[in-house]
């Protein structure tokens, strides 16, 4: 064999080898963006006077535009609240050229949790307050949220 057609030979297993570390590299990093794509809700867990509270957003981070909420309330005893009327107010706080933006919705009650949507209008901090009434208390949750 002549040396050109030896190097023509070794630039070939050389440029196939090439072609398959790219090829993994793109696998890999496919893997890890479907991973973050599908990374874990934002969760919350605090306490409202007697009140384990735990929140859920569906996005994590939460985004601007709608982010579903699910809020899981328990007594002392551990039993879940299905009788408490729940609000969940939000905004973010004034900037130079831009007023404070407070938002209120109502939650839902769903089976053993309250279902409510946060319409983000802006990405940057958000202050979240759930509000609970259960007879005549009112308990709350406050928690701050970095749309993107």
């Amino acid at each position: 064999m002549t040396a050109f057609v030896k190097h023509s030979i070794n630039m070939k297993e050389k440029g196939g080898r090439d072609m398959k570390k790219i090829i993994v590299i793109v696998i890999s990093l496919m893997v890890v963006m479907t991973g973050i794509a599908f990374a874990k809700e934002y969760e919350v867990k605090k306490k409202a006077g007697d009140f384990d509270v735990e929140v859920t957003i569906d996005k994590n981070p939460p985004v601007v535009g709608k982010n579903n909420m699910e809020i899981g309330i328990k007594d002392p005893s551990g039993k879940y609240v299905t009788d408490a009327k729940v609000k969940v107010e939000y905004g973010m706080s004034a900037m130079p050229g831009m007023p404070a933006m407070d938002y209120k919705t109502d939650a839902i009650s769903e089976g053993n949790e309250y279902k409510a949507v946060m319409e983000l209008s802006m990405s940057g901090p958000w202050n979240v307050t759930i509000k609970i009434t259960r007879g005549e208390k009112t308990s709350k949750v406050k928690f701050s949220v970095d749309a993107q």
